[in-house]
């Protein structure tokens, strides 16, 4: 019998698909149902807003915010 899901399809580039494919595969494979190409996943509709605040915190150990100077 089939099974039904919802989900909802995150379009994104390839180092941040790679980033969410990552935080699934630590966490049980809980967030994607389905890996459907390079810059597409689907991913459980009840768990995207838990999906999205872990990719915010890993995003922020990653990426550097610029200095500012302070020289006017």
């Amino acid at each position: 019998m089939p099974r039904a899901s919802a989900g909802v399809l995150v379009e994104c580039d390839a180092s941040i698909k790679a980033i969410i494919v990552k935080i699934n595969s630590e966490n049980q494979n809980i967030y994607i149902i389905e890996d459907i190409d390079d810059e597409h996943v689907l991913i459980q509709a009840a768990k995207h807003d838990e999906l999205k605040a872990r990719l915010n915190a890993a995003l922020k150990d990653t990426v550097r915010e610029p200095e500012e100077s302070e020289s006017e």
